[in-house]
């Protein structure tokens, strides 16, 4: 059967846009300390340092930055999100649970394996228990965690996408910012065009989320390895007002995610008249024609799901990556001269219990420790904030991560031998026969271009259950203008086979096959970075851009 290696289509990464040597602008916004990317991890890094500075009289005030490439805070954050509040409950002492933005506690769950027409329910894996936990919009909960920086004295600037790191020496010494205005070429500045700005800061702070283009340039230029490459999986949600309330959450494993590819679908309750629900598929699997789009619209049509939609109304819909390599994918270091790396860029989820948030929560409260220190002392260098990496090995983030460290890995081979060897690692605390599985990045993971997913029937949505990609887009609120540049790099020798497998992996229809070419629609995109991780690069573009979510 022929192969489809992603690998030898894509671009490299441009790291001489994402690294500048040249000083700063003599212009240059000073602060102390930036965080890029206005997520959960950012906003409680953010969150903690200022409080810190607060009650240290010998401090003073700190300058800190938080630079989001949204247009409003929440706009770019989506999540499953069953959120254990262990991070939110450190961080805010004395608030109650009450208190934080969740939609509802967790009472009831169930976990179901699906055929096309069948549902049967199998016990709860113990790595996947929820109850206790709660649901919850990450959308809202970063608007909520951005108003408690503010209040301390942080300056939240969104509409500021960042280009670039400002890098000296081994250092990093701050951020230029995308500029916006150009014209389709790229070159051409119309009436609105906006300069890129300049910042430097002592230490900044990659929060930017999954498949950071920052994050990705600094581990390459500074040859930080990892015991297996990052892997991801692609999700897309959609959330629905329904006519009755779930009373439970609810996992699915098999139908529609074929057997050898890893993913489950979610339900979740979002108060007494919404749904969220979703489907997550690893994109290490073996199909050209694989597309998570269509796996959602198909889950709905399930009597499960089904049932639980009719008579409601698709209010939004998304999708974004997911790093999924866990503990063995990890960098041999997240912190570095003037950086530190947290969240999702670092690559803090574990994928057995489906759980990021309050990792990454977590691991920006440590980045502010770390950096509150080593700024007490004078010294941001790669030895002072080496402290963060110690706080993370420390930490539950390390101990719940090394107990699932192979799990993930062990769906290469297909869900039943994964499901076994799953089974066998919840007994030994991960430990299996051989150590570590070994695993390949994704874009290295063969494609089988005579296989397909596509049915002798074209899907043909029916705008009440099922929609178009151009439709779910539309509900994504994304309001990219039509005359912007495109920020997506494609690589040479895209024949007219790559170009179907980028049309099936993208979830907005940004990329069509046009006969024996590409078409690549950009102003479609969401932000996602599926093809990032198996296609054409993507980069940072003008502000606002992308999608506008409010419940995601």
């Amino acid at each position: 059967m022929p192969k489809l290696l992603p690998v030898a289509h894509q671009a490299g990464l441009p790291l001489e846009k994402l690294l500048i040597k040249d000083a700063p602008s003599s212009e240059a916004i000073e602060m102390d300390v930036i965080f890029v990317g206005a997520g959960p991890a950012g906003l409680a890094g953010a969150i903690e340092l200022a409080r810190l500075a607060k009650n240290d009289p010998e401090m003073g005030e700190l300058q800190i930055a938080v630079l989001e490439k949204a247009g409003a805070l929440g706009e770019h954050n989506l999540s499953g999100a069953a959120v254990n509040p262990r991070a939110f409950r450190e961080l805010f002492p004395e608030l109650q649970d009450k208190d934080f933005p969740f939609r509802q506690q967790v009472d009831k769950e169930a976990v179901y394996f699906l055929t096309a027409t069948g549902a049967f329910r199998v016990p709860t894996p113990p790595t996947m228990h929820n109850v206790g936990n709660y649901t919850a919009s990450i959308s809202e909960m970063t608007r909520w965690l951005g108003t408690k920086a503010e209040e301390l004295g942080v300056n939240i600037f969104t509409g500021f996408p960042v280009d670039s790191l400002f890098v000296e020496g081994s250092a990093v010494k701050g951020v230029r910012t995308t500029p916006s205005g150009l014209d389709r070429d790229g070159v051409t500045k119309r009436g609105d065009y906006t300069e890129p700005t300049d910042l430097t800061a002592k230490v900044t702070v990659l929060s930017e989320g999954t498949r950071g283009p920052l994050g990705q340039a600094w581990r390459e230029w500074q040859k930080v390895g990892t015991a297996n490459p990052q892997i991801f999986a692609l999700g897309v949600k959609e959330v629905w007002e329904v006519k009755k309330p779930l009373d439970r959450i609810i996992h699915t494993l098999g139908y529609p995610v074929p057997l050898d590819a890893f993913g489950g679908t979610f339900v979740y309750p979002y108060g007494p008249n919404k749904v969220a629900l979703g489907v997550v598929v690893g994109l290490d699997h073996h199909d050209p024609k694989l597309d998570a789009h269509l796996l959602l619209q198909k889950l709905k049509l399930h009597p499960l799901v089904k049932e639980l939609l009719e008579g409601g109304t698709m209010v939004e819909w998304g999708a974004k990556t997911i790093p999924e390599g866990g503990w063995y994918a990890l960098g041999e270091r997240n912190s570095g001269d003037g950086v530190v790396l947290v969240g999702d860029t670092a690559g803090f989820v574990d994928v057995p219990s489906l759980k990021g948030i309050h990792y990454a929560m977590q691991s920006g409260i440590f980045a502010a420790r770390a950096i509150f220190q080593a700024l007490k002392k004078g010294e941001t260098g790669a030895g002072a904030l080496a402290a963060y990496d110690q706080m993370v090995a420390g930490s539950f983030i390390k101990s719940d991560m090394m107990k699932t460290r192979n799990m993930r890995l062990a769906f290469k081979d297909g869900f039943f031998v994964g499901a076994a060897k799953a089974g066998l690692m919840t007994i030994t605390g991960g430990r299996i026969p051989g150590g570590m599985i070994p695993m390949h990045a994704d874009a290295e993971a063969p494609r089988d271009a005579g296989r397909t997913a596509v049915p002798a029937v074209p899907f043909v949505p029916d705008n009440v259950l099922t929609f178009s990609k151009l439709d779910a887009v539309f509900k994504s609120g994304n309001a990219t203008r039509d005359t912007i540049p495109s920020h997506l790099i494609v690589g040479k020798d895209v024949s007219a086979e790559v170009a179907s497998f980028y049309e099936h992996l993208c979830p907005a229809g940004v990329y069509e096959r046009d006969g024996e070419t590409l078409r690549v629609n950009a102003p479609n995109c969401i932000d996602c970075k599926a093809t990032d991780v198996l296609g054409p690069r993507w980069t940072p573009r003008e502000a606002g851009s992308g999608p506008k979510y409010r419940e995601m």
